[in-house]
This record gives C-alpha cells, structure tokens and sequence, in this order.
C-alpha cells in the first residue's frame, strides 16, 4: 500500500492577496524612485544653469558685455553683430542649453534682484509657474 501524502497549495484568494501585496511594495518603490529622478533633474538643471552663468561671465570678460535680450543664449554659439572681440563659440555643443528635461532655458535682461541677466529652466511640466519639481529654477535664486 502506497502512503498518501498531503499536498497543499495556495487558494485564488490567497494568490490575488500575495499579487495585490507585491503591487502595494512595487507602487510605492517605483514612486520614491519618480520622487528621487525629479529631485536629481532639478538638481542637475542647477548645475547646469551654474555653467551657463560661467559662460556668459567669460563671454562678457572677452567681449565686454552680456548678451543682449535679443541676441539670447544663441550669443555663446555664434558671433552676434557688433561683438568685435567675440572669440567663441563659447558653448562647447552646436545648440543652445537646455535643462534636465529637454527644454531650452530662458534668458532674460536685466535679471531681477538687480542682476544683468536671469537664466531660467521651467521645471518638470515646462510652464510659467508650478510647485515643486515643476517650480520655475533660476539664476538668482538662493543655492
């Protein structure tokens, strides 16, 4: 005679229980992660905005002057009209700046608080204003 031995497995409700629990975990890891990203992107885009504001320093060193509103960023890429002492290109890539998202930062003459020029990323979403990782992050904020 053959023993006859006890083989449990797991019942539908405790498999959906088991599959719903590691979804839970999996949402709210993937959600730190998404938080975490932001953060590392707004902090590069800070970096990033710091390099420009060097670049326009050495390009007003050489030429004189900042940039004008019209001549924009595109000044570090090309020579504009009237910059005689113009020795660029002052931006090591062929287009000009943009932040961590993808998108091209503002410039803006004169810059608030009394500075020459404001450069400006939009944040996350890419428009005026927002809250968080979608603040606007500029040249003149406190680091």
């Amino acid at each position: 005679m053959k023993a006859r031995t006890s083989q449990r497995g797991m019942t539908l409700i405790e498999i959906i229980f088991v599959v719903a629990l590691i979804a839970v975990v999996m949402g709210v890891v993937a959600s730190n992660l998404g938080e975490r990203a932001d953060k590392a992107k707004a902090n590069a885009t800070r970096v990033e905005i710091q390099n420009v504001v060097n670049t326009l320093d050495l390009y007003k060193l050489e030429v004189g002057r900042y940039p004008t509103q019209s001549e924009g960023l595109q000044a570090l890429i090309t020579a504009p009209q009237g910059a005689a002492r113009w020795n660029g290109p002052y931006w090591k890539k062929k287009e000009i700046p943009t932040d961590a998202w993808g998108t091209e930062f503002r410039y803006i003459v004169p810059g608030k608080n009394g500075a020459p020029f404001e450069v400006i990323s939009l944040g996350a979403d890419g428009q005026d204003g927002g809250e968080g990782v979608n603040r606007e992050i500029s040249s003149t904020d406190p680091i």
